[in-house]
């Protein structure tokens, strides 16, 4: 059975019951509230210029282009952050294996 929610654009659409939230998800959600100073939904340049990693990433995290940020959209940018940070920790790994050890130098050996 699924739940009735209402979008913010007032329309009513159905949503499948969800897992349980995580943590970092719960924790995602009362910052974004915390963050909407108006509590209309979504975040605007004005209320997260206190934030700069947040602002300098405001056009790239508003995918739809309206000026403002909804939680969709930030879930969406974290998502990618993440991926981006994970393929470069794998990519300086993969290149730390690829390096061989340094072997010291054998000692001079006088007869």
């Amino acid at each position: 059975m699924s739940a009735l929610w209402v979008s913010s654009s007032g329309t009513a659409a159905a949503q499948e019951p969800q897992a349980p939230l995580s943590k970092g998800e719960i924790k995602a959600q009362r910052e974004f509230k915390m963050l909407d100073f108006n509590g209309d939904g979504r975040l605007s340049r004005s209320e997260v210029k206190l934030f700069p990693r947040l602002a300098n990433a405001f056009d790239q995290a508003d995918t739809d282009g309206d000026g403002y940020v909804s939680y969709e959209e930030v879930r969406a940018f974290a998502a990618q952050s993440r991926a981006q940070r994970d393929r470069q920790k794998e990519k300086a790994a993969a290149a730390a294996q690829a390096v061989p050890p340094a072997t010291p130098e054998a000692p001079e050996v006088r007869p």
